[in-house]
């Protein structure tokens, strides 16, 4: 298949991230190819080898998944078009024949270790934990007798010929994953009435207040923040840019409204996209912020230029 019809995605194969993308309808008529990282992934994007990549970007127990918001704001800009939430539940899974009792070291992504701690240290309170690459990977390393039982996605289990010890596990109820399809910089979809807006800014200079004077720009204008992180520049202890998920489409004028503060107020701003939101949630707009509230304003100042107020 050409570059146009492929999509690149965190791998290898039987990740939650390929569980994700599977959501999509049109990755059914796309070559789905794993990579190794999130900036191998991003970069095949980048370098014209495929159309679009798929990442994780946020978890609701760990919060931001730092090499994707590290590559969104300091690799080649790339745009955010879709957004996938998937529930995460792991299963142990171990080779044919293995009882809970024969299971003496575990593996794992990182970040999947927070979500079973409470339930490893109940059920397998002796068990050594060693990280693996993702959570796929750890069944890999199960199926080659590196390790007795990996914590993954039980639809892994087909994939690297191992069975599940016990499924449904996770310290968190409701623990979801955020996933972002990214591509080529080019015009937002047309807003939804339930989108989200994503951009990385850095600060003019550090003085005080100056955090809080760039979030009154949301503020002022009613527009809801739905994430807010910072991630160090590498340009010295202390220097940081902000990664900001919001409420609407860069096309509502709050929003647009807002981006035009950031840009005069900032050093940079990095716009990531407007997208349709996952849950289908519209915004709770406040009194004065819709669309019809600018745009008479818009108005009243012109017949005041005018001479007509």
């Amino acid at each position: 298949m050409s570059p146009a019809s492929r999509y690149t995605y965190l791998g290898p194969e039987g990740t939650f991230t390929e569980a994700a993308l599977h959501t999509l309808p049109e990755a059914a008529t796309r070559q789905l190819t794993p990579m190794v990282s999130v900036p191998a992934t991003l970069d095949a994007v980048r370098n014209g080898e495929a159309q679009a990549a798929f990442v994780p970007i946020e978890n609701s127990v760990e919060g931001g998944v730092t090499a994707t918001l590290d590559e969104l704001a300091s690799g080649r800009r790339l745009m955010i078009y879709r957004e996938v939430l998937l529930p995460i539940a792991f299963a142990l899974l171990a080779r044919p024949g293995t009882g809970m009792e024969s299971v003496k070291t575990v593996t794992g992504h990182p970040v999947a270790q927070p979500q079973v701690r409470k339930w490893l240290a109940k059920h397998l309170p002796d068990a050594l934990w060693e990280s693996a690459a993702s959570n796929a990977d750890g069944a890999r390393l199960v199926q080659e007798g590196r390790y007795d039982a990996a914590f993954a996605g039980e639809f892994a289990a087909a994939t690297y010929g191992l069975e599940p010890l016990v499924t449904d596990i996770h310290d968190a109820e409701n623990a979801t994953t955020r996933f972002v399809l990214l591509g080529q910089p080019a015009r937002p979809s047309a807003p939804t009435g339930a989108d989200k807006t994503s951009v990385v800014f850095w600060l003019r200079d550090d003085h005080p207040g100056a955090l809080l004077e760039v979030l009154h720009e949301y503020a002022s204008r009613g527009v809801n923040m739905m994430r807010i992180e910072s991630r160090p520049t590498g340009e010295g202890i202390g220097r940081y840019c902000f990664s900001i998920d919001c409420e609407g489409h860069v096309q509502d004028r709050r929003v647009g409204d807002v981006l035009m503060g950031l840009r005069r107020s900032c050093r940079e701003v990095r716009f990531l996209g407007s997208y349709p939101r996952a849950d289908e949630q519209p915004p709770a707009l406040r009194s004065g912020t819709a669309d019809e509230d600018f745009v008479a304003a818009a108005d009243w100042l012109t017949r005041c230029l005018d001479g007509r107020e």
